[in-house]
């Protein structure tokens, strides 16, 4: 029959964390806890913080009438152990961090893509098919003639554009393809940083399939073993260390990382972008960030790999866990050999007289570090510091700012345009009150806008009419959070 390999295939699926997940009783709950705390906002956190946030919405959920008896520790273990969450100990951490496991990242896009799906066949999607094969069938080609052809024929029709502007004939997307392209690219980008945890899965397990393969090899010296002592990364060299390591330069490269950054800004000061929703908006300028965090998160676990096992290999640790792995074979063997003789059931006459003494790990001490105690050296004058969020709350309880007539203006400028940050909002009503002024519309931004991931500059007029500027973190005011500041 056609259907049996589907049929197994799927089976195998049924038992993975992916589809436990959508298929258990308390999916939906389960879901929607794990989006809003490791998905929607920070990608990690301390045991001890996502333990008290899921007890507090536990405690939420039960006074709801939502059935949920046991302890908050004893669902994060379940979750765990289900593969739901990852854990981890970063190093110089005070204890584990929890984050959400691949499986439970392409459970949540699912499910989210199923309460907003996006049109099934757009223009934007065609047209990006369409360019990828044409780019595919120019890059194959061997023919120099043919490429010089389409070259020639590019050249004139970028001439002929350049042409029609300089005429005035210019083309502009209208609003609604704009917007279209726009939520196509957050799809896409999206997308790409979900993939990096499945890139960290795959080093995770190319790295225990290695150390495997040394501890299996009963030989002197086996393959793995010769090329980790000649000096070869095998890790990097791997097909997904090669393709990660293609794509990480190319992210960092300080040209490209020009282009996207000046491409963000574009877009965002377009008028379109006013009818994108908060969340959208929110993701494209956080978008570099991101995918810095992402594949910064991805090179680093890479990097720690390939040095732990080199430095099992040159440690000669693998000797002792062989050692150790050769003893347990005997001890089966041996116990193999005794099951006819020995019953399970049967009582041994044998005592084992149980240790009084405190074990402890290794990884707990602590090494002495002579230079936490040395003196301080020749105190060097330091660099001014921007102004920042936190002391923005310490000016405000010490200052008396006219925050009625900051909302006024921050509200007229958002009637001429669908974003501002505190620098538009100055540029037409300068600072009155100087740096009171700045401070306050820093104030209302952290309560009231969007946070970037750069800063800005602005400026004011002093008591002593002497003018200042300062570099403050970059903060949107939207339009339709307007209502807001009334």
């Amino acid at each position: 029959m056609k259907a049996d390999k589907a049929i197994a295939t799927y089976r195998r699926m049924r038992a993975q964390p992916l589809w436990r997940l959508l298929a258990s009783t308390t999916g939906p709950t389960v879901i929607g806890l794990l989006q809003s705390h490791l998905y929607e906002g920070e990608r990690s956190l301390p045991a001890s913080i996502f333990h008290e946030r899921i007890a507090r919405d536990l405690e939420e959920l039960r006074a709801q009438g939502e059935d949920f008896p046991q302890t908050a520790q004893a669902y994060v273990a379940s979750w765990l152990a289900d593969g739901f969450l990852e854990r981890r100990f970063p190093a110089g951490a005070s204890e584990e961090e929890y984050e959400l496991s691949t499986a439970a990242v392409e459970a949540i896009r699912f499910v989210s893509g199923l309460a907003q799906p996006h049109s099934a066949a757009t223009e934007s999607r065609l047209t990006l098919v369409i360019e990828a094969l044409a780019r595919l069938a120019e890059d194959t080609d061997t023919d120099k003639f043919r490429r010089i052809d389409r070259l020639m024929a590019e050249q004139a029709r970028i001439d002929k554009e350049i042409d029609a502007i300089q005429k005035g004939q210019m083309r502009v997307l209208p609003h609604t393809t704009a917007l279209e392209r726009t939520r196509e690219i957050i799809t896409l980008a999206d997308d790409l940083a979900g993939d990096f945890r499945r890139v960290r899965d795959q080093f995770d397990q190319l790295n225990r399939d290695l150390r495997e393969r040394i501890m299996d090899n009963d030989g002197n010296r086996g393959d793995v073993l010769d090329s980790l002592f000649a000096g070869i990364d095998l890790i990097s060299e791997s097909d997904a260390g090669r393709t990660f390591s293609a794509f990480w330069r190319l992210l960092t490269d300080p040209e490209q990382a020009a282009t996207l950054d000046q491409a963000l800004d574009s877009v965002m000061s377009r008028e379109f972008v006013g009818q994108l929703e908060a969340k959208e908006r929110r993701f494209l300028l956080r978008l570099t960030r991101t995918l810095l965090e992402q594949g910064g998160m991805v090179h680093e676990v890479l990097q720690t790999f390939a040095r732990s096992l080199k430095h099992f290999v040159q440690s000669r640790e693998y000797l002792e866990q062989r050692r150790l792995n050769h003893l347990l074979k005997d001890a089966q063997r041996a116990a193999l050999s005794l099951k006819d003789e020995v019953r399970a059931t049967e009582t041994l006459q044998y005592t084992l007289e149980l240790t009084s003494s405190r074990l402890r790990s290794l990884s707990q001490w602590v090494l002495h570090d002579p230079s936490l105690q040395a003196l301080p050296g020749q105190m060097a004058e330091g660099d001014a510091p921007p102004i920042d969020l936190e002391s923005v709350s310490e000016l405000v309880a010490q200052s008396e700012i006219d925050f009625r007539t900051l909302k006024a203006n921050v509200l007229a400028v958002l009637e001429q345009r669908s974003q501002a940050s505190i620098a538009d909002v100055l540029e037409q009503f300068p600072a009155a009150q100087g740096l009171g002024s700045v401070v306050g519309l820093l104030a209302l931004g952290s309560r009231h806008g969007f946070k970037a991931d750069h800063s800005e500059t602005v400026g004011w007029v002093g008591g002593d009419d002497e003018r200042r500027s300062a570099r403050i973190p970059k903060i949107f005011f939207l339009r339709e959070r307007a209502n807001e500041l009334v």
